[in-house]
């Protein structure tokens, strides 16, 4: 790679990956209770299954990528009556970057997308992601049309991200931003069947 592609790399390369993704996932979802998740795969499962307890009120995606952000709009739109939250990661999220564009426009008022963007590919040997280089996926989400975003970079920001993760007044984005390390360390269900099937069976009881 030449000198000069090199060096305005290194020149883009986001700097604010400080917060410890253990502390700030549970602090930014708070009562768990209160949502039906629609998790993507690797370390975002691992997160939110830590925090939960493996919940029934939880699907997450195995292999899918790309696939969350899609999958929490259609139980948006299937279940207003219950607030539904994303919870992915920025190379689930970079996969099928048009999603954001789609929720924009429906705009449900009773979805909201988490990314725990830590700038890197966990699932594929840690290779820098896009957002290490440069990308902001909170202004990727502004430029979509969606009206209710926050970065959240600092243990300061943290409350303001909660409170719009819980708002219902249309659908809201936060990027989390994580040090680039291992997630919480949880053993989750590679069971499709039994993770749809329990899911399927707690829409009806919620």
């Amino acid at each position: 790679m030449p000198a000069s592609v090199t060096k305005a790399l290194a020149a883009a390369a986001a700097p604010g990956f400080v917060l410890e993704r253990s502390e700030a996932v549970p602090a930014l979802i708070g009562r768990h209770e209160d949502f039906l998740f629609v998790v993507g795969l690797g370390g975002t499962a691992c997160d939110v299954g830590a925090v939960t307890g493996d919940g029934a009120h939880v699907y997450s995606l195995g292999g899918a990528m790309g696939a969350a952000a899609m999958m929490g709009l259609g139980l948006a739109l299937a279940r207003p009556d219950k607030q539904v939250l994303v919870v992915t990661g920025d190379g689930e999220l970079l996969m099928n970057i048009g999603a954001l564009a789609t929720i924009a426009v429906i705009n449900p008022p009773n979805l909201a997308i988490l990314c725990v963007d830590n700038g890197h590919y966990g699932e594929t040997g840690w290779q820098k992601s896009h957002t290490s280089l440069g990308v902001d996926l909170e202004k990727i989400a502004i430029g979509s049309g969606i009206k209710r975003t926050r970065t959240v970079a600092v243990e300061g920001d943290i409350a303001e991200g909660a409170r719009l993760l819980r708002e219902g007044n249309g659908a809201s984005f936060v990027n989390l931003r994580v040090k680039p390390t291992e997630p919480a360390a949880f053993k989750r269900n590679f069971d499709p069947s039994l993770c749809r099937d329990r899911f399927r069976a707690a829409l009806w009881q919620l």
